[in-house]
């Protein structure tokens, strides 16, 4: 397994794993954004793009994985988990959030496992499905900060 920065030659493997850009040209377009401003990192696996994830600064200042988005085929490898860890490890902030749908329960248990907590609810923006707010923070550099 291998984890690095998407580059604009992976596009169209991107839209492959993508289960939303194939309906979706918004979706299409904003993964050429996230990969022209550095923050989409792919999984590759044998040389194939199995996954994605988005790590950025516009929540609040603070990292957020936008996008966590792992092939179907792919699924229940802990390929997920992977960029996750990947993220927490490259976040430069010590706070680091990522929302997920009430209804994506497997999405919720990855982040348990990955040492994230519930931090909050956002009502609206998907009719009857809650976004839940997940936070995790970087305790070894907010120690390493303190001990300066």
């Amino acid at each position: 397994m291998n984890i690095r920065p998407a580059l604009i030659k992976d596009y169209k493997a991107l839209l492959s794993v993508d289960s939303i850009a194939p309906d979706d040209k918004r979706r299409a377009s904003q993964i050429a954004e996230w990969i022209n401003k550095q923050s989409c990192y792919l999984v590759e696996l044998d040389n194939e793009v199995a996954a994605y994830g988005v790590l950025n600064y516009h929540f609040f200042h603070h990292g957020y994985i936008e996008m966590l988005m792992v092939k179907s085929e792919h699924r229940r490898h802990q390929l997920g988990q992977a960029l996750v860890e990947h993220f927490k490890s490259i976040c430069k902030d010590p706070k680091l959030f990522t929302t997920t749908n009430l209804s994506n329960e497997p999405m919720q248990l990855l982040l348990q496992k990955c040492g994230f907590s519930r931090s909050g609810q956002i009502d609206n923006l998907d009719d009857g499905d809650p976004e839940l707010v997940f936070f995790w923070a970087n305790t070894r550099d907010n120690e390493a900060n303190l001990s300066k």
